[in-house]
């Protein structure tokens, strides 16, 4: 096998390890947050039953007349005891959840919407053969706080939506996506595109103080209006994103989140003949809204 195929061939196992560290990961903070999502129904009591006073003489002095015929007395309250439950202070769902006896009503999970922007900076040749590229995207990102906590961390789903996705590459290249000599006259051309990560998490340490620390990652695709990097790849491209950055607290709606690293890697996975593929560093901005 040609050294430069079996450089790449080890590159592409370093980056399925990779991937399955943060796959194991995930699993492994579901599994650990599990135990805090059970939920059950509070106890609701036996129906009251109506009571009636006994008559304080028989019924046949009553009928000759020798004593007033007394009327029977009833309880006046209301017999579904779900009624009473819910008419005393602390009672129902709330008073339920907060006397720990049961939980009513699940309570929503907490939520964030984030307007991001990302720009790349630098360029290097690990998981991937591109090189002199850069990568500009906009979109929007979804946090969830599904997972519980993690290593003292907040750990949340996250998904993404990338309406612009704008690559800045070399016009000409080799199919391992390499500037070719005639490329050195600086001739550039932009290939946009769209993309979509479902799959993502995030581990938000110092949730609910003003500065927040966090580590991410998310997985999903990036589809361009042509083959990039190189014209022998794919139009469709598989991604892996990690980021480190902190978060700050505005006010109690909005935050300003800064990504001080991160990676963005995209390639065809051999969906095609080569797969030359493209690693870029970057910093991202992002405005955040929580519900």
């Amino acid at each position: 096998m040609p050294l430069c195929r079996l450089l790449r061939f080890q590159a592409e196992i370093l980056r399925l390890s990779y991937l399955s560290g943060i796959v194991a990961v995930c699993f492994l903070a579901t599994q650990c947050a599990h135990s805090q999502e059970a939920a059950t129904l509070a106890e609701i009591p036996p129906l009251a039953v109506t009571h009636v006073q006994e008559e304080p003489y028989p019924r046949t002095q009553a009928m000759n007349g020798l004593v007033p015929n007394p009327v029977a007395e009833t309880d006046a309250r209301p017999t579904n005891a779900l009624v009473d439950i819910l008419s005393q202070p602390g009672g129902g769902p709330a008073g339920a959840s907060e006397s720990g006896k049961g939980n009513w009503f699940k309570r929503p999970g907490e939520s964030e919407i984030i307007i991001e922007g990302l720009a790349s900076y630098g360029n290097y040749q690990i998981f991937a053969s591109g090189y002199d590229e850069k990568l500009f995207t906009a979109g929007v990102e979804y946090d969830r706080h599904t997972w519980g906590y993690f290593l003292k961390a907040q750990v949340d789903y996250v998904a993404e939506f990338l309406p612009f996705v704008l690559l800045d590459k070399p016009l000409n290249v080799d199919d391992f996506g390499t500037p070719t000599p005639i490329s050195q006259k600086n001739i550039r051309e932009y290939v946009p595109g769209v993309g979509f990560s479902p799959i993502g998490f995030r581990m938000q340490w110092r949730s609910k103080k003003a500065i927040r620390p966090y580590l991410e990652a998310k997985g999903g695709v990036l589809v361009f209006t042509k083959k990039v990097p190189s014209t022998n790849a794919s139009y469709v491209n598989f991604t892996m994103q990690s980021c480190t950055g902190v978060q700050v607290k505005m006010s109690e709606r909005w935050g300003l989140r800064l990504g001080l690293f991160s990676d963005f890697h995209f390639s065809d996975d051999f969906i095609v003949a080569v797969n030359p593929g493209l690693d870029v560093m970057n910093a991202n901005l992002g405005l955040s809204y929580h519900f």
